[in-house]
């Protein structure tokens, strides 16, 4: 069970680099930085919004419209950050 929960971890780890790399390459494109017109920055651009997306649309389901803020991205790594907690505040029990 132990094994268990180090891979849910390790996919958490994985899932916050996706989310960290996903707002920074937002920022830079947006103040055009980046061009997605790049076939390596659209492919990884394109990417990151496949994984993500299944991801952030429940979430701004439920988030008000704020007129082009965006909130789901800090309200998912949020929710990651708390399952971390709770994972690893729990791990003794698996033992």
């Amino acid at each position: 069970m132990l094994s268990l929960i180090q891979i849910l971890l390790l996919v958490l780890d994985i899932l916050w680099f996706f989310l960290i790399a996903h707002v920074i390459m937002s920022w830079l494109i947006n103040f055009q930085v980046l061009n997605v017109r790049q076939q390596l920055v659209g492919q990884i651009w394109y990417m990151l919004n496949r994984i993500l997306e299944p991801i952030y649309a429940p979430v701004r389901r439920v988030l008000p419209n704020m007129g082009g803020i965006d909130l789901a991205p800090l309200v998912v790594l949020v929710g990651i950050y708390a399952v971390r907690i709770v994972l690893i505040n729990n791990i003794s029990a698996f033992y």
